[in-house]
């Protein structure tokens, strides 16, 4: 998987958000938005070819966390991320 060019993630007024790049991109409608662990887990990937299992590495490394959370989290965030257009397989 990889994020697709043109996606930002941005914090705006606190909160963490993906935007497309350039006002012709950003559908104000469909801004997602990221919890702090989901925005960390995008800077780590962002601009590299990942897995599911990258996402969840990258989750035990840095939290006290399970591997199995990790890893059901992991898929969890990475389809979203797949049904919002972010990112390609």
């Amino acid at each position: 998987m990889k994020i697709k060019k043109g996606f930002v993630l941005r914090q705006l007024l606190g909160e963490y958000v993906v935007t497309g790049e350039g006002l012709e991109r950003v559908n104000f409608n469909k801004i997602i938005s990221l919890n702090a662990t989901a925005a960390y887990l995008w800077e780590q990937v962002q601009d590299k070819d990942f897995t599911v299992e990258d996402l969840a590495s990258l989750l035990t490394e840095k939290y006290e966390v399970s591997a199995e959370t990790a890893l059901n989290d992991s898929r969890t965030l990475a389809d979203s991320w797949k049904d919002a257009g972010l990112i390609d397989e």
